[in-house]
């Protein structure tokens, strides 16, 4: 199969999106399929099999680490040079709307991926009032897919709630190779701690932006002065969390990847993640695939697979009292504690990304097959999703109008 990538997010910018999409690139590769892919400029010329073509792109003021591809005429042209039988635009915005064209265009299926709860970001940058606007923009765009994917039930719900129509579900895997138990060190255990092995030690993994609610944690470290706490990861509210921690048994690391991540996971004893906003948390699986009971925010994706009382607890968002109990109480009572991070590795060794894949390649195939024989609608808005996209402008994108 020939499969054609509009990204909007792409290395070298590294989260669950980017995780995402070099494994599907992996396992396009793995299995013969060609591929090619149009990203963000800065990304690699090819990543495993696939060429990228990288497009000039802008970032959001009020959210940098976000690069929006340029709108421009030609823009995804080449992929008619490529003959995909199918393109899949993920997590579309303004790429995503050149996507559409191409396909419509080239007579092929579109499958858009939704990954980024961005309208549920916009209240904790004091941006509420483009809400409705960012839902109106993404339902418009995504309506006029052959099929939408989100990553779990809780996400799909709240999708099918704002107008999203033929909705599946496409999880998420995690690499059981790289993030398990056996990759616990001393040494990793006396970094994260700080010199002091022998301390009940948390882990946070992610991005620290505002979104992640960081600041959460703050409390718990208050409230048990004995634990030690690795918060792993880089952004922009890093110098700010360092502040607030200050005093504290917390070691920032930076940004680590590959083994080195694989052995921060390892060397803890719980997870904790208290994001409001995840659409599914690759971050959470990776923790379970290490052996480490997950505490994580029950307000998004999170809640498919952090099962109360059996790999892991949901709490309350922002309540950091609330999780501090959680963790006093796992830390007493270690028998109970061993029991979740059994069930939490069994649950993650499940969710393999072989698995995940084949069943997002069986997607490809149906859509595939029930194209064949029958000509695509030409490219155009809804009646009622126009006027709500049409008031788009690269100035109200970017912040600079009402």
């Amino acid at each position: 199969m020939r499969v054609a990538i509009f990204a909007e997010t792409f290395l070298p910018k590294w989260d669950g999106v980017a995780n995402t999409v070099c494994h599907l690139l992996d396992y396009l590769a793995a299995e013969g399929h060609e591929s090619l892919m149009i990203a963000p400029e800065g990304a690699p010329e090819r990543y495993a099999d696939t060429p990228i073509l990288g497009r000039p792109c802008f970032a959001l003021p009020w959210y940098p680490a976000l690069r929006l591809v340029a709108p421009r005429p030609n823009l995804g042209i080449e992929i008619h040079d490529f003959r995909p039988d199918i393109v899949h635009l993920v997590n579309p915005a303004l790429l995503g709307v050149a996507g559409l064209r191409r396909a419509r265009e080239a007579n092929v299926p579109v499958v858009a991926s939704y990954h980024t709860d961005l309208p549920g970001y916009l209240d904790k940058y004091n941006l509420t009032a483009f809400r409705d606007f960012v839902w109106n923009y993404f339902r418009w765009v995504h309506n006029q897919a052959d099929l939408n994917l989100c990553p779990t039930r809780t996400i799909k719900r709240q999708l099918e709630e704002q107008g999203f129509e033929r909705m599946e579900i496409w999880g998420r895997g995690v690499d059981s190779r790289r993030f398990n138990p056996a990759k616990r060190s001393r040494e990793w255990r006396e970094r994260l701690s700080a010199g002091h092995p022998g301390a009940p030690l948390l882990v946070y993994v992610g991005r620290l932006a505002i979104e992640k609610r960081v600041d959460v944690l703050r409390t718990v470290m208050a409230d048990l002065p004995e634990v030690r706490l690795a918060i792993v990861g880089d952004g922009p509210e890093r110098a700010g969390l360092e502040a607030l921690f200050a005093g504290t048994n917390t070691v920032f690391t930076g940004l680590l990847r590959g083994d080195d991540l694989a052995c921060a996971y390892a060397a803890g004893d719980i997870f904790v993640f208290p994001g409001e906003n995840e659409t599914f948390g690759n971050v959470v699986l990776e923790a379970m695939a290490s052996g480490l009971p997950a505490l994580v925010a029950a307000h998004s994706g999170l809640k498919d697979h952090t099962h109360n009382g059996h790999n892991g607890y949901q709490f309350e968002p922002g309540n950091g009292a609330q999780l501090a109990t959680l963790v006093r109480w796992l830390l007493i009572d270690a028998a109970y504690r061993d029991r979740l991070a059994r069930n939490a590795l069994a649950y993650a060794r499940e969710m393999t990304w072989q698995r995940n894949l084949d069943g997002l390649m069986g997607h490809y195939e149906q859509l595939v097959e029930a194209r064949r024989g029958r000509s695509a609608p030409a490219w155009r808005p809804g009646p009622d999703e126009a006027a709500a996209a049409g008031e788009l402008t690269l100035e109200r994108l970017l912040g600079r109008g009402a």
